[in-house]
Order: C-alpha cells, then structure tokens, then sequence
C-alpha cells in the first residue's frame, strides 16, 4: 500500500528519493512571496480591457516592517528633540540665588532707673526673671525640622543647626564675649558678607552697618569681665521659606550675662546685664552645601547701659552700684547730609533686675 503522499501508480520511475527531494530547494514560504516584485492578477482583476497580467508590487509593500521601524526612529527622534526644547525653554526653571544683602543692625540701650543691683552671681539669677532659663548653648534649643514647599527636611534641618551654630559663637563663646579672636564666626558668614564683617571689626562705626556688635556680643577687656557662672538663655528659632530659592531663620533670643569690673577679686560685686537680640538669618542652596549663612539682620536692646554709651565696638554695661542718672541719648542733626547715627534710648524695667530683698 502506497503512502498518503504517494501517487496510485506510484513514484515515477527515475525519480530518485521521490519528487519531494526534487522541488525542495524552490518551496515558496511567505517571505518569498512578500518580496517578490511581481503579483500576479486575480482572475476577476484580468477580465478589465488593457489590463496587464501581473502588476508590480512597490518597494514600500515589500518593506512593511522597514517601513515601521523608520517611523518609529522618527517618532523617537521628535520627542527627543521636543524633550530638548522645552528643557531649555520651559518656564519652570530652577531658581536662581538671590545676592547677598548686607547686614543692616540697631542697638538701643536700656538705661536703669536707680542703681545697678550687686552681688553673688547665683544669687541675681534666683531673683531675677533668668531663674529658670537655661544655661549656655542648652538654651539655644532647635525645633523639629518639617519640610518646605522648595527646601527638603535635611536642608531645613541644616538651616537650623548653624543658625544655632553662629548663635552660640557669637553670643555665648567666652572668648568670643571678652574680645577675643572672631576668626571662627568670620568663616561661618558667606563670603560675600566677609568683607562687610571685617571693616566693623577693623573701624566700627554706628551707621546700622558696621557696628561690631551688630555682628556678635562682646565687651571691653579692659572694662569688664565675665563672673565665673554660664550666660543663661532662653528664646526661639523659626523657620519661613521666602522663597523657591531663599530659606530664613528668624532667632529671638535674650542672653543674661554676670559682668563685673575688670580684674576685680571675688564675685560678690557681680550684676546681670540682659541682651534681647533679635536676627534673621537667610540661606541659599549654595549656603546650604557650603555650612555658611547669611545674617541680614540684627535689632538688640541690651541694658543696664547709658543712653550716651559709644557702643559700636563694645556693649557697655553698667556695673554694680552704678546709675545712668542725668544721662540723655545724643543729639541727633536731622540737616547733616550722608548717613548719621540715630540716637535711640529705652528705660529698663523696674522689674528686670534682681530683687536683692526678696
């Protein structure tokens, strides 16, 4: 019995393996028949006048997947350079950094009514408003740092902690306080701030830009010298976003120092001399990387102090047992053209000094 694939007589004679062998090299799979260049016509096609018998295929129909593939090269090929285009020409782009403000400050002295109350450092501070304040740097306490709109948390929280940093150097560091050397604050300030920095210390003048003490705390070696007990402090640091490219610290702290004379013996004759100083700090992105920051602002009322004190290179208390009476502000002349000192005095609150009988 022949094969399903077999004729009834049979394989041909002469055929040899059979007439599979003979045609398989010509089988026309559908590759084939895609790229051929001629089709043939149906039989309906045929039956028109003048109508050929086959029809030339176009290179296009030979070609669909090429066809496809060079669509979507093209497709890629646009948006990449729509991609392009509008990183350079959206409107969203990252903020630039605004330029760096000078420092502007004030300082109004808060001159007592009576005499300056004197004597054991520990003493003042339980009878005086600083009895539960804080010591030293614990009292420069930084809140939890929350995310801004423009600013991470950890950009927020390194805002803060050298706002804390500069406060710390610039109103607690003993060495700081008696005149000592600066160097360490000077490098915390953007350097575009240094040169504004060094021309307070090198002349200090009081024109609400180039007072030394608008910049830190500090007295007069010469005059006073701080009683063997920590500053006591108290106050706050707050966050404000001024914008996509600004972040700002506002720090409002009062500082309670025990002075005395200068190379007086014992502490017995110790007094508080308060601080109130108010700041604002502002940092960039580049701040931010750089651990510098930028302080704009600085208001301090400090007290007891005379009204006629020339405090633009030192704060000058008054001392145990000493009085600001018959003491006025100087006279301020509003016809001098240029920049002049504004004299501004305020009175010390009665009850801002330590009660001695209490």
């Amino acid at each position: 019995m022949t094969g399903r694939g077999d004729p009834p007589e049979g394989t041909p004679d002469g055929v040899p393996g059979g007439g599979e062998d003979e045609y398989r090299s010509v089988v026309f799979d559908e590759s084939f028949v895609r790229a051929a260049r001629l089709q043939e016509l149906s039989a309906q096609e045929r039956m028109g006048e003048h109508v050929q018998a086959v029809r030339s295929r176009h290179a296009w129909a030979r070609a669909g997947a090429s066809r496809q593939a060079i669509a979507l090269i093209l497709l890629i090929a646009v948006a990449f350079a729509t991609a392009v285009y509008m990183g350079v020409r959206h409107p969203y782009r990252a903020p630039q950094p605004q330029a760096v403000e000078p420092l502007r400050s004030s300082v109004v002295p808060l001159a007592p009514r009576g005499e300056v109350p004197g004597g054991p450092p520990d003493r003042l501070f339980r009878t005086s408003p600083a009895a539960e304040f804080r010591t030293g740097a614990e009292g420069v306490t930084v809140p939890g740092a929350r995310r801004t709109r423009s600013f991470s948390e950890s950009q927020v929280m390194a805002a803060l902690t050298t706002a804390k940093e500069y406060v710390v150097k610039s109103a607690i560091d003993p060495s700081v306080l008696t005149g000592g050397p600066v160097q360490a604050l000077r490098l915390l300030l953007d350097p575009a701030q240094q040169t504004q920095f060094d021309q307070s210390f090198a002349h200090p003048v009081d024109d609400g830009r180039h007072a030394a003490i608008g910049w830190l705390t500090r007295f007069n070696p010469a005059e006073v010298t701080l009683a063997d007990t920590p500053v006591r402090v108290r106050g706050t640091l707050t966050v404000l976003e001024r914008s996509p490219a600004t972040l700002e610290i506002a720090a409002d702290h009062v500082f309670v120092y025990a002075v005395q004379r200068a190379h007086e013996r014992g502490p017995d004759h110790a007094s508080l001399y308060t601080v109130r100083r108010e700041t604002r700090f502002r940092f960039d992105r580049d701040d931010l990387r750089d651990h510098h920051v930028e302080l704009v602002q600085s208001a301090v009322m400090a007290g007891p102090q005379a009204c006629a004190a020339n405090a633009a290179g030192y704060l000058r208390p008054l001392l145990a047992g000493q009085s600001a009476k018959g003491d006025a502000p100087t006279g301020t002349n509003p016809y001098t053209r240029g920049r002049t000192p504004v004299s501004l005095c305020g009175v010390l609150a009665p009850g801002t000094q330590p009660t001695l009988n209490g």
